[in-house]
């Protein structure tokens, strides 16, 4: 599935575009192509498109929303009680777990490809332009993320903040991957490409942990000298690779253990359960092979319409557009 991925990346980017650029899309939209499996063990194939360019190995919250749709609209049988399936990802087998009831998938937890921190990721002092050095924790969770405190620069992670928190973020998150670039050790997955902002994790009286947070993509290429280009946007859902992120920091610092619960919320105030239920090495046998984690990550999805996407022979906009007024 890695190489369908490259495949659509440099032959297919057309069918990205032209869903996720206006008219058809806007610049928060994601598209989900499902594709034949590549393994005996998997339903389907999925290979996930993002916005400037960007093709993650694996998203939580894209593959919640896949499955639901896989088992609402009929493509993978569902129960009356529970589901099991698993997905074939540029990033390696994803097991799902759907909870069904009256005909709709109510639950999904999937089960991710390792995620991990390593030690020398920990606490990169990072120079940004008129921030000045920002404390990152860099880490995998399917998407190379820079892990920020928020409150650190000065910010609320609530919807109202929006415009600042995708600036900084994008701000932080390409200074990161200038100084402080990464890759995975299994295959070429450079990074960081995401930055998530968070917020204390505290215990709760039920021993889980619980965080708030707010995740920037970007929607562009930032420009030092060009102001107008310090913005992204920020993922509408808890995120449930950037969960996988923050587990396997919280992880390597200690912070959380095998068995442990992380409920962690999003800009919206909804939430997933994230989970670390093993740990893996990743890169075995390699020069730069890393201790990680098995994490889980719950949650829901609705569908919101079925349409049909349609392209005339005339359209003087083939793979859509963008303006600068929200792009």
């Amino acid at each position: 599935m890695l190489e369908k991925r490259t495949h659509m990346m440099e032959h297919h980017d057309d069918l990205r575009k032209l869903l996720l650029h206006e008219p058809r899309g806007y610049p928060c939209q994601n598209a989900d192509f499902v594709l034949p499996p590549t393994r005996d063990d998997a339903v389907f194939g999925l290979v996930i498109a993002e916005q400037a360019n960007i093709w993650p190995a694996m998203s939580g919250h894209n593959t919640i929303c896949v499955a639901t749709a896989l088992l609402e609209t009929g493509m993978v049988p569902m129960t009356e009680t529970t589901a099991e399936f698993a997905l074939d990802t540029p990033a390696g087998l994803v097991k799902i777990r759907a909870e069904c009831a009256n005909g709709r998938a109510t639950s999904i937890t999937l089960e991710n490809a390792p995620a991990y921190c390593r030690a020398r990721d920990l606490d990169v002092a990072v120079d940004v332009p008129e921030l000045g050095r920002v404390a990152v924790d860099v880490a995998y969770g399917g998407m190379q993320y820079a892990i920020v405190d928020a409150a650190s620069v000065g910010l609320r992670l609530e919807p109202a903040h929006g415009r600042e928190i995708c600036r900084l973020g994008e701000m932080i998150k390409v200074a990161t991957r200038e100084q402080h670039p990464v890759d995975h050790p299994e295959f070429s997955y450079p990074g960081p490409d995401n930055l998530v902002f968070r917020g204390p994790a505290t215990r709760g009286a039920d021993g889980r942990l619980r965080a708030r947070n707010a995740v920037v993509m970007s929607n562009g290429t930032l420009e030092w000298d060009r102001p107008e280009t310090w913005t992204g946007m920020i993922d509408r859902s808890p995120c449930g690779t950037g969960t996988c992120a923050v587990m396997a920091a919280l992880h390597a610092r200690g912070e959380m253990a095998v068995g442990d619960e992380l409920v962690h919320e999003g800009i919206l105030g909804t939430t997933f359960v994230g989970k670390l239920v093993g740990e893996a090495e990743v890169g075995a046998g390699g020069d730069d092979a890393v201790r990680g984690v098995v994490p889980t990550v719950t949650g829901s999805a609705w569908i919101t319409q079925h349409c049909t996407v349609v392209l005339d022979p005339t359209d003087p906009f083939p793979v859509g557009y963008t303006v600068g007024d929200i792009w």
